[in-house]
């Protein structure tokens, strides 16, 4: 694993410029509480698959996407996200759950996304196995930094803050969802300008 391609990747994830993945993160993250760590783990862990995929498919040059579509799109699975969890009807999650679906689908989305990024840092480089590998283990790491967080935050709120957590989720999903949705206008307007 390359070191400083691992530094890269969680402070990509974890730096404010990178809201957009912040947001489907805690789209994901805001029906569990700290208790389900387990099941967030592996919810991260699919994401992660996910855009590894794309991620390693566009660096490689075999599949190319526009950015503009994908600049789009991002904001698009958020707001599906977000939506699924404004709807449920079971403050519980499940053990298999359309979570798990939108977490390695719409991380394929995602990944085109990071790819531009990491493009341009790898430039010609021609071993990319080591910075590949690196880059997405950091992602990892920030995207289970950022899920920590949330879940400390909602078990807070929960436990301490006496708010049922059918409230809680409907609260955080719907600010997630109007944030996005104002991403998903921009996004139109950048395709069709």
């Amino acid at each position: 694993m390359d070191e400083l391609y691992f530094q890269l990747g969680w402070q990509h994830i974890i730096n404010w410029d990178a809201y957009d993945h912040i947001l489907f993160v805690i789209a994901l993250s805001a029906i569990y509480l700290l208790r389900d760590w387990r099941k967030v783990l592996v919810l991260v862990t699919a994401f992660t698959v996910g855009h590894s995929i794309t991620l390693a498919l566009s660096v490689l040059h075999i599949i190319r996407i526009p950015a503009a579509l994908i600049e789009f799109l991002i904001p698009v699975t958020i707001c599906i996200t977000a939506i699924s969890n404004i709807i449920r009807k079971d403050d519980e999650p499940q053990k298999l759950q359309l979570n798990y679906f939108y977490a390695l689908f719409f991380g394929l989305i995602h990944g085109l996304g990071f790819s531009n990024y990491l493009k341009s840092l790898l430039g010609s480089q021609a071993n990319i196995v080591k910075p590949l590998l690196g880059f997405n283990l950091g992602l990892e790491f920030g995207q289970i930094i950022i899920v920590m967080c949330i879940l400390l935050i909602s078990t807070t709120i929960v436990k301490f803050g006496s708010l049922k957590r059918r409230d809680w989720n409907m609260f955080l999903s719907s600010a997630t969802f109007g944030a996005a949705f104002l991403m998903v206008i921009q996004g139109v307007r950048a395709l069709f300008i």
